[in-house]
């Protein structure tokens, strides 16, 4: 066990991410799980829809998917090294108590992190300076567990791993938290499918299932911010944010961002945030623009788009007539 410690310290550095090391070693499984999925699909519908654009396994999509999966976990290893595991490293010198890893405290763990993933993924979507690290996730039109993979390179730097520090000030090891965040993410890359089916409503009650994040990654407008829960979905429930499948799911953005450009993909969101702050207007108001909700629009601006979007209800717009706009949830 020392030897192996000692393996990941020679990789990670001295203030391990346990998150990318149990990220890192179910990639093997994401891969054969993508197999299986697309397998299981193919037989069901007799296609294999690589090259047909709005399919479940159009070939740009997931390898779009898939870029920003590698750019994504180079760049938390980095950030790890340069920032985030010294910081962490300092906030565990200086935490209130300590807890000793054990059973009970694993399994408080699990709900303490469940808990806090919550809060950062609905934060993720109803303020716009995280939800510029948070699009990119949801700026997919198809679903599959390759879609998992869309990642922001922006999480470091947005902050992202502010929202697991608390546990750690309570006494919870870093360690252990950022190793149930890192088997929270593994899970929902076997939930980003189509291929399975709604399950037992017991089953759908309690977890975060395929269905239950097919809904999460709907543009339809019941679907909008609902379903936040990592593995469970007890907090939902507890804070009215549940919402079963009913009808039929539109995934993507309700401005739809029309590019497979890894760079577009990463910051689209994020320059125009600062473009809409940097817009005249009153001080006051243009500072809103990092933590009010991303639809919102100050008085006599219309949002800057960059890059060509597509609204569901309008059609093409460069930019977009002034109206409350509301992102996908």
């Amino acid at each position: 066990m020392q030897d192996i410690l000692q393996w990941i310290n020679s990789i990670f550095g001295p203030h391990v991410d346990w998150k990318q090391v149990v990220v890192l070693t179910m990639t093997p499984l994401f891969i054969l799980g993508f197999v299986a999925e697309f397998l299981a699909m193919r037989r069901r519908t007799g296609r294999w829809d690589l090259a047909r654009p709005g399919q479940r396994f159009y070939w740009r999509e997931m390898l779009a998917s898939t870029s920003l999966g590698l750019g994504y976990y180079a760049s938390e290893a980095l950030m790890h090294l340069l920032l985030v595991g010294a910081v962490l490293a300092w906030i565990w010198e200086h935490r209130l108590f300590e807890l000793p890893i054990n059973a009970w405290t694993v399994v408080a763990a699990f709900f303490v992190e469940e808990f806090c993933y919550y809060w950062y993924h609905r934060t993720a979507h109803r303020v716009r300076w995280f939800w510029t690290q948070h699009v990119s996730h949801h700026s997919g039109e198809t679903m599959n567990m390759t879609t998992a993979a869309r990642q922001s390179i922006l999480n470091g730097v947005i902050g992202v791993w502010w929202f697991f520090v608390p546990p750690i000030l309570l006494g919870f090891h870093p360690g252990l938290i950022l190793a149930m965040l890192g088997l929270n993410l593994a899970y929902q890359w076997f939930i980003h499918t189509q291929a399975v089916g709604r399950l037992h409503p017991a089953l759908e009650w309690i977890f975060d299932t395929p269905s239950n994040h097919c809904v999460h990654h709907g543009r339809n407008p019941q679907y909008i911010d609902k379903n936040y829960g990592g593995v469970l979905m007890i907090y939902d429930h507890l804070f009215g944010t549940y919402e079963p499948e009913v009808e039929k799911i539109e995934f993507g953005i309700t401005q739809q961002i029309k590019s497979y450009n890894w760079f577009v993909l990463n910051f689209h969101e994020f320059v125009d945030m600062f473009r809409d702050v940097l817009a005249p207007g009153p001080l006051a108001q243009r500072l809103q623009h990092f933590w009010r909700p991303p639809e919102w629009q100050r008085p006599g601006h219309a949002p800057v788009h960059t890059w060509s979007v597509v609204r569901e209800d309008r059609g093409p717009a460069d930019p977009p007539e002034p109206g409350v706009l509301r992102p996908q949830g």
